[in-house]
């Protein structure tokens, strides 16, 4: 398996994405998309989206819910920034430039993190899932959607031979559901509630994890 992403080569990939991003990405990450917001509206309240791009997804939230976005990428926020001064997302509460490996938020500060196609692209998975753990409160929830690699058969020798060109794109086609498993029973604060491939092609896999409140890892610590 290759090494992780380099941020300055995902930063300048999205710079040259953003402008046509919603053309030519909206219709392919549609599917996957609605399946992570309508995960995460069910949970509701304060939603923070990691990687939230040019804020596609803004049309699958309500005012139900109160979306914060980050994203590494200047050009992809400004994008965003952009389409919620049309007035039509008063429930966009925040967008900012931010690394979702360092986030300037407290704990438990929201109900529920959302990352759409980017867990596999930050230069260290495991420390920005720890990051959205620590800032989802107790019950809340880590709703992830991405293609994982397929991991045997034709299709895991094909995502192997394209990776290092699709990483020059701004894609990882060889990234495997086993690190985020191996994440949670890591970390100890998350526990694993779903994993189903998105209809009607099965193309992305929408993972959620929900936090333990304190005294389920204290209890679990102690025994």
């Amino acid at each position: 398996m290759q090494r992780d992403p380099a941020r300055d080569v995902m930063e300048k990939a999205y710079a040259h994405w953003a402008p046509v991003y919603d053309m030519l990405c909206g219709p392919v990450f549609l599917n996957g998309r609605r399946a992570a917001a309508k995960a995460a509206h069910k949970v509701g309240g304060r939603i923070l989206e990691i990687g939230v791009g040019t804020g596609l997804s803004f049309d699958d939230y309500d005012a139900s819910t109160e979306i914060t976005g980050i994203d590494i990428s200047e050009p992809m926020i400004a994008r965003a920034r952009e389409r919620v001064a049309r007035g039509r997302y008063p429930y966009v509460k925040d967008l900012r430039v931010m690394d979702a490996g360092d986030l300037a938020y407290p704990d438990a500060h929201f109900d529920c993190v959302v990352g759409q196609f980017v867990i596999t692209l930050v230069d260290n998975p495991e420390r920005v899932l720890s990051e959205c753990a620590r800032v989802v409160r107790p019950g809340g929830q880590i709703i992830l959607v991405n293609h994982l690699y397929s991991e045997r058969g034709l299709a895991a020798a094909v995502e192997r031979l394209l990776a290092q060109k699709a990483r020059k794109l701004g894609l990882r086609p060889e990234f495997p559901f086993a690190r985020l498993a191996d994440w949670a029973s890591a970390h100890g604060g998350a526990e694993l509630i779903e994993r189903r491939k998105v209809k009607p092609f099965g193309v992305y896999t929408l993972v959620r994890f929900r936090r333990a409140d304190v005294q389920s890892v204290t209890a679990s610590a102690a025994a």
